[in-house]
């Protein structure tokens, strides 16, 4: 059976008391935050340099249509792996050098997001981490450094 929501009367959807909702920052409560884009959301937080880098990495990866307050019970596969990589890229510091495993990261996406997330994965590489990749589009293996093909793997074992 599919999933049935209603609308708390007492909040009207906001999730916060209203104690908690007469708190504002630049005049949005914490329910108008949480109900922004990312992009909006980057915009609006422009002058916080950790917040803006944060959210600017999850824009460069497409994610820009996401809400804030989104449940991640309703991401893709693909968007869910995205998040997860904006978030490793966020925390990224110098110095440390991390093996990354993705599994199918381009599954659902558009062309134009393939393209975002290849610059974000080569961001990882030119900071001297090493990325493996399970995958099947053509244009995620042509970036490839090696290629391992799993119908001629038993030509080597």
């Amino acid at each position: 059976m599919p999933d049935i929501e209603t609308v708390c009367p007492v909040c009207k959807g906001a999730r916060f008391s209203q104690e908690g909702l007469d708190i504002r920052y630049h005049g949005k409560n914490i329910s108008d935050v949480l109900n922004m884009t990312v992009e909006e959301a980057l915009d609006f937080f422009g002058e916080d340099k950790i917040l803006s880098h944060k959210l600017g990495i999850m824009n460069e990866l497409g994610l820009g249509y996401l809400t804030l307050g989104q449940s991640t019970t309703t991401l893709s596969g693909g968007e869910a792996q995205r998040v997860k990589l904006a978030y490793e890229l966020a925390k990224i510091q110098r110095g440390s050098h991390n093996l990354y495993i993705m599994d199918e990261p381009t599954t659902g996406l558009h062309l134009s997001d393939i393209e975002r997330l290849l610059l974000c994965i080569n961001k990882l590489v030119d900071k001297g981490h090493t990325v493996l990749i399970i995958e099947h589009n053509l244009d995620v293996i042509k970036c490839a450094d090696y290629v391992i093909d799993s119908s001629r793997v038993s030509d080597y074992v």
